[in-house]
């Protein structure tokens, strides 16, 4: 709690000859919490006082002897730390306090100031049907998005679609040759998608459809109408499709800029860099040379003039500092591609823009299912469209089983099955391989967010039996809450301010949700241990404002995760 780290930072600020909130930033939590809550590392001292660091804690400490804090009532040196001990009765008063005042805005700030921060993730690829492959791209990107949005920044969602280049051409011929209208309307992506693996069937056979293919895209790069047309229809059929994916997951974007937004930049792009003398020839083709800098060469232009992916996207940068001044560019975008975007931002720095030091890779790991590929009707691709259906017919099963009276099973389900597949990425640290597991992703009582969620509709079914008695806030029945149980609640409560900030620092949503299995492990063990509706008067009261902060906290967090916290299921 911010308020009690403050308090240490002025009370320790004159002992020790540091700014309060250089104090506040040395603050440690402790291993275990018989250490206290917080702790000063006098080592930091040694050097300007000469002393060791556990004599200067025991200086301290009996310098403070017999004082007491608003919110700690004891202090005691153990080794080269000064541990600070919390008064359970004001901290939980003021914990619950903060939350019930902030209700759905506990634990977001305003450190962003309103600056912009694009986020380019998920970016299917045209025409191509909606793999789960860009799940994690589409999840770990719309969670950041989020809860960047808490942290007072002014998040720019970017679908940077894979909506250019050569396989254009390939489809335009495949649907010139085989292409039959009404299979395109009745399942367009699906359809296109057939007919691009057919092309390459038959390419292999004979490859001058290859020629043909580029002779479409070079058609289509010159703005030839015919050429033109098939490439707007098949686009915009690719939308339309993942819109019902973009829908069913709750996620709007404020741009679709895919890769051929920035054509019309290309030209300008490429003098720029040669004016910066950074790009020379090589065998017709346009390079930059990264060796000297530890990195493999670029190609930005072949010697038939065509450009490339890094082109596009060193455009793309450019048009995005211009547009949103940005305080941050973050790309989600699988591992496999860090070495592209070292040589991008590279190549940025070397151009001389300064702010290619705020744009960040962040990079995730693959995603693969336990029980192998699936069956979908599209070749060797997973659909997600799919795989989101079918965890939540899965949730409806289990809900079926579990609570056969509930009122409205199917928003139960929706929100489980979702909350499923979410988690089930996001619980994980994103830079390493995932498998996925039905079994687990949907289990109660496990590390899952139906584990989460149902500690959620428990403390919401708890809340609705007591009425009106949690509905006015009491200072004396906050203070009562000093029972082990308890306390172990209120400090976690507490730590959501500080776990939104490091999941945007660290670029890892995985913080967060691992932090709301700790809320919900802790809400259950304070559950079997103190009763709530059957404990009397102002403890009961307590115990409700308690519960009711837990509920506003596993809300709140699951909201920045993309998750629906539902009050009953």
């Amino acid at each position: 709690m911010q308020k009690l780290k403050d308090e240490i930072g002025h009370l320790l600020s004159p002992l020790v000859d540091l700014d309060p909130s250089e104090i506040v930033n040395l603050l440690e939590t402790p291993p275990e919490s018989e250490y206290g809550d917080y702790a000063f590392p006098c080592y930091v001292l040694a050097k300007k006082l000469k002393k060791a660091p556990p004599l200067i804690a025991a200086d301290i400490a009996e310098k403070l002897s017999g004082e007491k804090g608003v919110f700690w009532s004891r202090v005691e040196p153990r080794g080269p730390y000064l541990n600070f001990y919390l008064d359970p009765a004001a901290y939980g008063r003021e914990v619950l306090q903060q939350v019930w005042d902030q209700g759905g805005q506990y634990g977001h700030a305003n450190l962003g100031l309103g600056r912009n921060v694009p986020i380019d993730y998920s970016s299917p690829n045209i025409a191509k049907p909606f793999g789960v492959g860009h799940i994690r791209s589409t999840v770990i990107g719309h969670s950041l998005y989020l809860i960047y949005r808490a942290l007072g920044y002014n998040s720019i969602g970017i679908n940077h679609l894979g909506d250019w280049g050569t396989q254009f051409g390939k489809l335009i011929v495949a649907y010139e040759r085989w292409g039959e209208e009404e299979k395109l309307k009745a399942d367009p992506v699906d359809y296109l998608y057939k007919l691009y693996v057919k092309f390459h069937q038959e390419a292999d056979q004979d490859p001058e459809l290859d020629d043909e293919a580029r002779s479409w895209f070079k058609r289509l790069e010159g703005g030839a109408k015919e050429a033109v047309s098939y490439w707007s229809r098949f686009r915009r059929l690719s939308l339309e499709n993942y819109a019902l994916i973009y829908d069913l997951l709750g996620i709007e974007f404020e741009h679709y800029h895919g890769e051929s937004h920035y054509n019309e930049m290309l030209d300008q792009v490429i003098e720029l860099v040669k004016e910066k003398g950074i790009a020379k020839e090589s065998e017709g083709a346009l390079i930059v040379d990264l060796e000297p800098h530890g990195l493999p060469p670029v190609m930005l232009r072949k010697k038939d003039g065509a450009t490339l992916y890094i082109t596009r996207d060193l455009a793309a940068a450019i048009y995005r500092h211009d547009t949103f001044d940005f305080a941050l560019s973050l790309y989600v975008v699988g591992a496999e591609q860090v070495l592209h975007f070292q040589q991008l931002f590279k190549i940025l720095e070397l151009m001389g823009f300064e702010w290619a030091k705020n744009c960040v890779h962040v990079p995730f790991g693959l995603i693969r299912f336990k029980e192998g590929r699936m069956s979908t009707r599209a070749g060797k691709i997973i659909l997600l469209e799919e795989v989101l259906r079918r965890s939540i017919d899965m949730a409806r099963e289990i809900i079926e089983e579990k609570n056969p009276d509930l009122a409205d099973k199917e928003s139960a389900a929706k929100a489980v099955g979702l909350g499923a597949v979410r988690f089930g990425d996001l619980s994980n640290d994103r830079i390493k391989n995932i498998e996925f597991d039905w079994e687990k992703v949907l289990d109660f009582s496990g590390e899952t967010a139906a584990y989460i969620q149902y500690a959620h509709a428990r403390i919401c079914s708890i809340l609705r039996k007591a009425g009106e008695e949690q509905k006015q806030w009491d200072d004396s029945a906050a203070s009562l809450l000093v029972k082990e149980e308890e306390t172990a609640l209120i400090k976690t409560l507490a730590m959501l301010p500080d776990k939104i900030i490091a999941s945007a620092e660290n670029y890892r949503p995985s913080i967060l949700a691992r932090y709301l299995i700790e809320v919900a492990r802790e809400f259950n063990r304070f559950y079997h241990n103190c009763p709530v509706l059957s404990s009397e008067g102002e403890l009961q009261h307590g115990r409700l404002l308690l519960i009711s902060a837990t509920r506003q906290v596993i809300a709140n967090g699951l909201a920045l995760l993309g998750i629906v916290a539902p009050e009953e299921m």
